[in-house]
């Protein structure tokens, strides 16, 4: 992980150690308009309550509520690059890359009661003040407790990869979990997993519980932090970010954690 306060080791020897381009660490992504990247923050709002919602209905709820008249192929391309997709069943499937892999859902019926027994990861959409940036997060199911993160100006999955990489060196799950995206399928994050023997899961398409846990995290990091920001840049992102995780992971009570912290339990049961 980049700690841009650490005074030992520069950002650009550090971005050297974990393999990233220095540019990719600072740029964030800029390749819309000004009004598309305004319409993507209020796509982002709605979907963060509604991950229910597909292309046709955002566009009416953008009419709606927002006075924004775009076209369904206009809200399709736009929710395709910010990574989002409706989570109800239906007919057309997300393309998959050739060589991504998709494993069964391994949780129903599952009673998740210890830390490392559960990890899930997911990617969400950043915006930013003049841009864009995907966050990916690997969280401890039992104790809420956010492993690893990585921000990225991409959704390539070689920053999924660096996280999952250093969530490895503290500990080894019994299962993991994702949706079907092709980073979470392609050889590169599931190799490490499997050389572990770690159980590999995959939310099934369409069905809105399997990932509940986890959209239900995303509202909390976007409502308590993200949306309070409007980030300038990748490296205010980065340390904003950090300081809100370690602040989610060692002070912030949880009401389901019986006011406990995610640390406090992670620890307590090791």
């Amino acid at each position: 992980m980049i700690e841009p306060e650490n005074k030992a080791l520069s950002i650009r020897k550090q971005c050297e150690l974990v393999g990233l381009n220095r540019r990719s660490y600072y740029n964030i992504g800029k390749s819309e308009s000004r009004e598309n990247l305004d319409i993507m923050k209020f796509i982002d709002q709605e979907y963060t309550e509604q991950p229910v919602y597909g292309s046709r209905r955002m566009v009416q709820v953008l009419k709606q509520k927002y006075g924004i008249k775009i076209n369904r192929k206009r809200s399709q391309r736009l929710m395709r690059k910010m990574g989002l997709e409706a989570i109800y069943p239906k007919r057309r499937l997300s393309l998959r890359g050739p060589d991504s892999e998709v494993f069964p859902y391994l949780l129903r019926e599952v009673e998740v009661s210890r830390p490392d027994q559960v990890w899930a990861a997911d990617i969400t959409y950043i915006p930013m003040k003049s841009g864009f940036m995907y966050l990916m997060a690997i969280i401890d199911w039992y104790s809420r407790k956010v492993i690893a993160w990585e921000l990225s100006n991409s959704l390539s999955a070689e920053f999924c990869v660096r996280a999952l990489e250093r969530a490895l060196q503290q500990g080894t799950p019994e299962i993991f979990n994702t949706d079907q995206g092709i980073q979470f399928g392609s050889e590169e994050f599931t190799r490490p997993l499997k050389d572990r023997d770690i159980k590999i899961s995959m939310d099934g398409k369409g069905r809105c519980y399997d990932n509940i846990f986890v959209e239900r995290f995303w509202r909390t990091v976007k409502y308590e932090e993200i949306y309070l920001k409007n980030y300038s840049d990748g490296q205010e992102a980065y340390q904003e970010l950090e300081r809100f995780f370690r602040r989610y992971n060692t002070e912030r009570p949880h009401q389901s954690l019986d006011y406990k912290t995610p640390e406090m339990v992670y620890r307590s049961a090791a």
